[in-house]
């Protein structure tokens, strides 16, 4: 076959137009992100294509892994999208940087890609970095594929925390390997991680009725429908990614929440998937009913009416709602 190299628009030339003639993706990527796969997976809805994704991180043995990626990648495999997506982290070295894209109909390996672009919003999305990839023969891309598949382990096995090392804040320098060895987010460790502070105090100095994590309250919605609101200093600067993006968030009680920007100017951060999801969650840590009107008595109570999101990297975020 003739190499093709694509240079653009490789988000819609490898991870979308295939889909027409195949049932599967096997993707064997260095480096990877949740935040990705919830990227890719929305798309397809949108368009109602239906396509089970198998993904191999090869990295993993060698660097490791965010916690937040990990219990994103955990997340998205047992709950959100577990009819059509596995995920696999390489434990064996060395270690592999391959970024290979097969497509399968049926058993029938039909169309691949192998070039430079990790499975990350980073390469697919926007305008981070310049990417290319080659078509390449599809039987010996899925052959590579296979030829890992014992080497590595599912993100939810027993075993896979014990046998990827997580770290929870930057990715450590090879002097830094005690990071890895913690069990939860250290502040210690966020030293150097760039935080906002979100206060849920609106510019009147009171908590909006009618907007916020009462946005369920409008006529219509659903009562739980709520967001993170973002004032300007936020909201017009880099911290947070661009609306067509998708980031995944660890919070400090180890839940997790794929996020977007929504609203004019990106002012607001919501779940896409379920726009109650944000909502019912801080009710639940204000102590506040599913439905019910949150007020500044519910905050005063909990003792915040703040919070504070660190950046761990593009599309990698750790929210703290904690009372000191």
């Amino acid at each position: 076959m003739s190499e093709k190299l694509h240079t653009n628009n490789l988000f819609k030339k490898i991870l979308i137009e295939p889909v027409s003639d195949a049932s599967e993706l096997y993707i064997v990527s260095g480096y990877a992100s949740s935040a990705m796969v919830f990227h890719h997976a929305t798309k397809l809805k949108e368009l109602d294509l239906k396509i089970k994704i198998n993904l191999l991180i090869g990295m993993t043995s060698e660097d490791g892994l965010s916690y937040t990626n990990h219990k994103g990648f955990q997340k998205l495999m047992n709950d959100d999208f577990s009819s059509f997506f596995t995920c696999s982290y390489l434990t064996d070295c060395p270690p592999v940087h391959s970024k290979v894209y097969t497509w399968i109909n049926g058993t029938k390996p039909v169309k691949a890609f192998s070039g430079s672009p990790n499975y990350s919003q980073k390469a697919f999305v926007g305008n981070h970095q310049r990417e290319v990839a080659n078509e390449c023969d599809p039987s010996m891309a899925y052959e590579y594929y296979n030829s890992l598949i014992d080497e590595s382990i599912y993100c939810n096995h027993l075993e896979a925390e014990e046998l990827i090392n997580l770290y929870k804040a930057q990715k450590p320098d090879k002097s830094k390997s005690s990071l890895m060895e913690e069990t939860g987010f250290s502040y210690d460790s966020a030293l150097g991680l760039e935080k906002v502070t979100i206060s849920f105090i609106n510019k009147y100095g009171v908590i909006s009725k009618r907007s916020a994590l009462n946005w369920g309250k409008r006529k219509g919605r659903e009562p739980n429908q709520g967001y993170i609101p973002l004032r300007s200093n936020v909201y017009k600067t880099n911290f947070f990614p661009p609306r067509s993006q998708h980031f995944t968030v660890h919070t400090d009680d180890g839940k997790i929440l794929i996020c977007s920007r929504a609203q004019e100017n990106g002012k607001a951060i919501h779940t896409p998937h379920n726009n109650s999801l944000i909502g019912e969650y801080f009710r639940y840590r204000l102590g506040v009913p599913n439905g019910e009107l949150v007020t500044m008595d519910h905050f005063l109570k909990y003792g915040r009416t703040d919070l504070e999101f660190y950046k761990i990297d593009e599309e990698n975020y750790h929210m703290d709602f904690s009372v000191k």
